[in-house]
């Protein structure tokens, strides 16, 4: 048998794409709605642990709430009040509404991709999918046309994730990506399991999770909330982290790592990324089943960058061009 393999699946009516290393036992389930992953299966002493948690079912998968493992373009997270202004035009995403502005995590949570690519070798194993729903006039407020396509690699250092964002209509557009996956532990709760963000900053928000303008919004970690310091791993304990970190702290390697590990040490969980900003969010709001698995959540730019001039420049995508952000999440037990 090859080490890694490629196999078809569904949940309910939706196709999955499976991506397994043989050789470890590491399986990935990724549906084409979304380019969602719904799985992230390990073996453990005690059995197959899925540390993914995704969406269980097809219902689940099709109404897409709580952004489980979602693809987040072309923006990622929120923008204040659903506005925004680009090139000296304003944008309303939400027209006509006037309370509960909520405009979150991008337009392809639902959305259906092509696979559009597989491969399969001696030492990895991928799965290329596409969507170009993004287009003028399909989303309010936002005019332009954007090409998606995410790349999933499994091989023997685990998973890795390029997301390509590609301007194919006539002006420039705002855009940038953000993934949302959520981990589970085998032993203990969220308050038991160790975390670390090697970072230099926090993000501090307003009431509604909004970074604050300009330079406001970047607060030393030596000097921020010491609940919120994760700089050296240890228990997460009571608190309820819904916070990005920046100047995350690059590794030989030239990876920053967000780390999630087990109290009894069956299992560690790393996401890293090579820039960007990185989000930690403990599920205390999440309507199905709170504070029971965490968000580790690697982003090109901050939360409400089309509003934020730092950003400017770091969200432009011009006529024609393309921009590819790569994430990836390591796996050891």
């Amino acid at each position: 048998m090859n080490r890694f393999s490629i196999t078809r699946a569904f949940m309910g009516g939706f196709p999955l794409v499976v991506l397994t290393d043989n050789e470890r036992g590491l399986v990935l389930r990724v549906a084409e709605r979304g380019a969602t992953v719904v799985g992230i299966e390990v073996p453990l002493a005690q059995g197959t642990f899925q540390v993914a948690d995704g969406f269980r079912d097809e219902a689940e998968l099709a109404a897409g709430k709580s952004a489980r493992f979602a693809i987040m373009a072309p923006f990622a997270n929120r923008i204040a009040d659903g506005r925004y202004r680009f090139d000296g035009a304003g944008y309303d995403m939400q027209p006509g509404v006037t309370v509960d502005r909520g405009v979150r995590h991008g337009f392809l949570r639902t959305a259906d991709f092509d696979v559009v690519d597989e491969f399969v070798g001696e030492d990895s194993v991928s799965v290329a999918f596409y969507n170009g729903s993004i287009r003028p006039g399909v989303h309010e407020g936002y005019p332009f046309a954007i090409d998606t396509t995410i790349r999933f690699t499994l091989d023997a250092g685990g998973i890795t994730l390029q997301a390509t964002l590609r301007n194919v209509g006539d002006s420039d557009a705002p855009c940038f990506f953000g993934w949302h996956p959520y981990f589970r532990m085998p032993n203990g709760l969220v308050d038991d399991w160790l975390l670390q963000v090697d970072a230099a900053s926090l993000v501090l928000t307003d009431a509604g999770t909004i970074p604050l303008p300009g330079a406001d919004a970047l607060a030393p970690l030596d000097k921020a909330d010491p609940s919120l310091d994760f700089r050296s791993m240890r228990a997460i304990g009571a608190a309820q982290i819904d916070k990005a970190y920046t100047g995350l702290q690059r590794e030989g390697d030239g990876r920053a790592r967000m780390r999630l590990r087990d109290p009894q040490g069956a299992l560690e969980v790393r996401v890293w990324q090579t820039d960007g900003v990185g989000l930690v969010f403990t599920g205390d709001t999440v309507p199905r089943e709170p504070r029971t698995s965490v968000a580790m959540e690697p982003m090109e730019a901050l939360t409400n960058s089309f509003n934020r001039d730092d950003s400017a420049d770091r969200v432009r995508l011009a006529v024609g061009a393309e921009r590819s952000f790569t994430c990836g999440i390591e796996l050891a037990w």
